[in-house]
């Protein structure tokens, strides 16, 4: 079973309809409780980044979401609240991985925000990306980034190479959106899943 973060700043409908394509059982739920009971754990998000602190903050499960123990996926605005801070609204956020995020600086040639298809530089030897090619494309759509850092298991480049995906222990993020990367994006979430 697969828990879904309900905290009213996710994208929660295209990634049901992900695990409905795949056949998995999920429950979208701001419970502590199906948290805890949950296999792993899928934080979505659209929108601000301080609007969206805001509101796991009134849901009450940042302390939980801080301890999960099991697989933990955060996608797009997800894996920015999973930082220690982001330039956006200026905010503090969840501190499960090190790092701030920063928002892309247009150079004149590329346009912010970063909207559409591009490709991904993996580590083939990470389970989230087992049987994906490398250099595969992926869709995104995000103003902000992450850095590259020891935490980086796939890369892109836009203006420069940014984080696509990072792990820290058994927390893992992707700032592209799998749910709307075709069959790339199926795979990889059938290897979160499988975790």
């Amino acid at each position: 079973m697969t828990a879904i973060v309900d905290y009213g700043a996710g994208n929660t409908k295209s990634v049901t309809n992900l695990l409905d394509r795949l056949g998995q059982q999920y429950v979208l739920t701001a419970d502590e409780n199906e948290i805890w009971e949950a296999d792993r754990l899928i934080l979505p998000g659209v929108g601000h980044a301080a609007s969206a602190m805001d509101s796991l903050e009134k849901s009450g499960l940042i302390p939980t979401l801080k301890t999960y123990q099991k697989p933990f996926l955060g996608i797009c605005l997800g894996m920015q609240l999973m930082y220690d801070f982001s330039e956006e609204g200026g905010v503090d956020c969840l501190g499960i991985i090190p790092g701030s995020v920063k928002k892309f600086e247009s150079d004149g040639k590329y346009k912010v925000p970063h909207m559409g298809w591009n490709t991904i530089q993996t580590d083939p030897k990470n389970p989230l990306f087992e049987d994906i090619p490398n250099h595969s494309y992926v869709y995104f759509v995000h103003s902000y980034f992450v850095a590259i850092s020891k935490e980086t298991i796939a890369s892109c480049a836009y203006i420069f190479p940014f984080s696509a995906a990072v792990q820290y222990r058994n927390f893992f993020a992707v700032q592209f959106h799998p749910e709307k990367s075709g069959e790339v994006g199926q795979k990889m979430m059938e290897n979160f899943i499988n975790l």
